[in-house]
C-alpha cells in the first residue's frame, strides 16, 4: 500500500475520531460517510429510513436530538440528509452491483460512547491533535477505524475488476444493541452469500488476525422503573411504598439468580437511581440492567428470571415495576468454511504475523442479527478481528489504536472479498 493511501486512512480515521456521536445520534458521522461514498461512486446508496424500517430499531433514545442535529448542521452536514435522518434514523448502506458473482456483505459500526476522552499529553489523540471535540463522548471502541475500513474497502473494490454484489452496512447504534436488527431485516440483507463483520483490537495485538469468533454471548438490555408512594420518612414512613427499598431488593436478588447447567450466564445492574431527599420515602426508582447467555436460550432464561425477580421485589414492597427490554441480540457463530478462507488470506497479507483460525469472543454483538439471517438463508458468515496494540482497554478514556492496523484491516478485507469472488460458490450445508 502506497504512502499516500496510508496517510489517507490515518486522516479519515482521525476525522471520525474528532467527531464521535452516540447511538441514533450519528448525524454528522452519517453525513461524512455519505460524502465519502458519493465521491467513491456506488450503484445504490440508502440513508436512514431508506436503509431499514425505523420501526425495527431497538434502544431508540427518547432524549432531545436537536442539539446533535444542530451540531451536525454547524459542521456542514447537508440539510437534505439531516431531514432524511429525522427522528434519529442514522446510518447508511452502500451497494456496488457489478454483474454476475457472489453477493457479499460487509458490516461496520459507526457510533461512539459516552466516555470523556483522556486529556493526558501522552495519549496520542491529544499529542497529535485529534482528541474528541464532543464533550463526554469518544470513539472508545475503535468504530472510527471500522468506518475507515468500510470506506477504504468500498473504494478498493469499486476500482477493481470485481464481479458480484458488495453491500456495505454502515450500522448505527451497535453499543446499545439497537442497529443490527433493522439492518438484518432490510432488503439489503436478503440473498447474501457471505457476510463479514469486523472489529479492531479486543486484546489481540498488531499483526494478528482472528478469522472468526466463537461463543459470542446472546444479550439483552433491560430498563426498569419502579413506582411506589412517597411519605414523610420520620412522621409516617408506614404510609409510603419505598421504591428505593424495592430496587435494592431487586438488585441483590438479581445477582442471586441461579446459573444454568447448560452454559455461561451473566447478569448485571449497571445503573440505578432513586429518591429526592433524606426525609422522603422514595416514590420512584430507575435502573438499567443486562442479561447474557452462552446461547440465545440461556439469555432468555436469564432475562425471564431477571424480570420475575424485579416484579417480585416490587410487589414485596407494595410497589409496581415496569420492565422494558430495550434491545437484544442472538448468538451466531462464525462458519468454519469462511473462517478457514479468511485465515488463509490473512496469512499472506503483508504485516500480518499470525492468523488465528478462531477465538472465543466472551462479549456480545448485534452483528449477530445479520450473521443469523445470512446463515438462515444458506449463506456463510464470520466475525473477524484485526489486532491492534491498544494502550488501554476498550470503553476507557485512554483507548486508542495502532494506526498500522488500518492498512492491515483494509488488505485482509479486500483480499477476502476478492478470494470469495474467485472461489464462489463454496459448498455449504445449511445447519452445519
Amino acid at each position: 500500500m502506497s504512502e499516500p493511501i496510508r496517510d489517507r486512512l490515518v486522516s479519515l480515521r482521525r476525522s471520525f475520531h474528532r467527531h464521535p456521536e452516540p447511538a441514533w445520534r450519528e448525524f454528522y458521522t452519517t453525513a461524512r460517510l455519505v460524502e465519502e461514498i458519493r465521491a467513491i461512486g456506488v450503484d445504490e446508496l440508502a440513508v436512514g429510513p431508506d436503509a431499514y424500517d425505523p420501526g425495527d430499531r431497538m434502544a431508540v433514545t427518547d432524549l432531545d436530538l436537536e442539539p446533535w442535529i444542530e451540531r451536525a448542521r454547524a459542521r456542514g452536514a447537508e440539510e437534505a440528509l439531516l431531514e432524511r435522518m429525522t427522528g434519529g434514523n442514522t446510518g447508511a448502506v452502500a451497494v456496488l452491483d457489478r454483474g454476475d458473482g457472489p453477493a457479499i456483505g460487509l458490516r461496520v459500526d459507526i457510533d461512539g460512547l459516552f466516555v470523556e476522552e483522556s486529556e493526558d499529553g501522552t495519549h496520542d489523540p491529544v499529542a497529535e491533535g485529534f482528541r474528541s471535540e464532543v464533550d463526554g463522548t469518544m470513539h472508545a471502541c475503535g468504530h472510527d477505524a471500522h468506518m475507515t475500513w468500510g470506506l477504504a474497502v468500498l473504494e478498493a473494490i469499486a476500482a477493481s475488476e470485481f464481479n458480484g454484489r458488495l453491500v456495505v452496512f454502515f450500522q448505527p447504534a451497535e453499543e446499545t444493541g439497537g442497529g443490527g436488527c433493522p439492518m438484518a431485516k432490510s432488503e439489503f440483507a436478503a440473498g447474501l452469500d457471505y457476510l463479514v463483520a469486523v472489529h479492531v483490537g479486543l486484546d489481540h495485538p498488531t499483526g494478528e488476525v482472528v478469522a472468526g469468533i466463537e461463543k459470542p454471548l446472546a444479550m439483552c438490555h433491560v430498563d426498569v422503573t419502579i413506582e411506589g408512594a412517597s411519605a414523610h420518612a420520620g412522621k409516617e414512613p408506614n404510609e409510603g411504598a419505598n421504591a428505593m427499598h424495592a430496587m435494592g431488593t431487586a438488585i441483590e436478588n438479581a445477582y442471586g439468580i441461579a446459573r444454568h447447567r447448560d452454559g455461561m450466564t451473566r447478569v448485571n445492574i449497571g445503573y440505578a437511581e432513586a429518591g429526592s431527599a433524606s426525609n422522603v420515602i422514595a416514590e420512584r426508582a430507575h435502573m438499567e440492567a443486562e442479561a447474557r447467555g452462552e446461547t440465545t436460550e440461556l439469555m432468555e432464561y436469564m432475562k425471564d428470571r431477571l424480570e420475575r425477580t424485579v416484579r417480585s421485589a416490587a410487589t414485596m414492597h407494595g410497589c409496581r415495576a415496569d420492565v422494558d427490554v430495550v434491545s437484544e441480540s442472538p448468538r451466531a457463530d462464525s462458519d468454519p468454511e469462511l473462517q478457514a478462507l479468511v485465515s488463509e488470506v490473512a496469512s499472506d497479507v503483508s504485516g500480518i504475523d499470525r492468523a488465528v483460525p478462531a477465538a472465543d469472543f466472551g462479549a456480545s454483538e448485534d452483528a449477530t442479527f445479520l450473521m443469523e439471517r445470512v446463515q438462515r438463508e444458506g449463506g456463510l458468515a464470520t466475525y473477524l478481528i484485526v489486532g491492534t496494540d491498544h494502550p488501554a482497554n476498550h470503553h476507557t478514556p485512554a483507548f486508542d489504536i495502532d494506526e498500522a492496523s488500518l492498512e492491515h484491516g483494509v488488505d485482509v478485507l479486500v483480499e477476502t472479498i476478492r478470494e470469495l469472488e474467485r472461489t464462489h460458490p463454496v459448498a455449504h450445508v445449511e445447519g452445519e
